[in-house]
């Protein structure tokens, strides 16, 4: 059996009834329990404070550090080289030695010792030749001089001689050999130079 509808359609012309409105309802509060609150602003600055602190003092070792190698590293730069002729100087002492005159009373036992001028002249350029050679591997060599036009940037001139058989600016005598190191000049060397002969009375008249 059906029931009954409450609900009358509205009759023609008629406005029909508006449905009975709503209450409102609340609604739920979704909102829950207070979250845990952070560091303050202010113990945050401090620990940045502390970190920059540690930071800094971290860099300042780092580069104490740093300063005192490099001040190592330039004091013993060197020592593959004073390596390298410390035997050299062995040899030197070895033959000082050698060239030494024994001490005796006797006068004719000093004119009767063996007296080879030629093999300690031989011993010392040996040396020097091992001296060279070790310089050398440091990128450092020797030009040649005699025979040279005389050039401003490799030489320094300490006395003129007038001459008739070479040109004028020829280098005539090496007092002391210059040095390269590397293709650069390091030290000039001291020469004597030609310069044109004085004209003669005749040629002056």
């Amino acid at each position: 059996m059906t029931e009954p509808n409450d609900s009358v359609p509205p009759a023609p012309g008629e406005i029909p009834a508006s449905p009975p409105a709503e209450t409102a309802v609340p609604p739920a509060d979704t909102s829950t329990a207070p979250a845990s609150v952070g560091p303050s602003t202010e113990q945050q600055l401090t620990q940045l404070k502390d970190l920059l602190l540690r930071r800094a003092a971290e860099f300042e070792n780092y580069k104490r550090r740093v300063e005192q190698e490099s001040l190592t590293t330039i004091r013993m730069a060197n020592e593959g080289l004073i390596l390298a002729m410390l035997p050299i100087m062995d040899d030197l002492e070895r033959s000082l030695k050698a060239g030494k005159p024994r001490p005796s009373d006797d006068a004719d036992d000093r004119a009767k010792e063996p007296q080879d001028p030629a093999a300690f002249y031989r011993g010392v350029e040996l040396i020097a030749q091992k001296l060279l050679k070790v310089l050398e591997s440091q990128g450092v060599r020797t030009f040649e001089s005699v025979g040279q036009s005389f050039d401003v940037h490799r030489h320094d001139a300490l006395l003129q001689v007038p001459s008739t058989t070479v040109p004028t600016h020829t280098i005539l005598e090496e007092v002391d050999r210059g040095y390269t190191m590397h293709d650069k000049v390091i030290r000039h060397a001291k020469v004597v130079v030609s310069s044109a002969p004085p004209e003669s009375p005749a040629e002056e008249a």
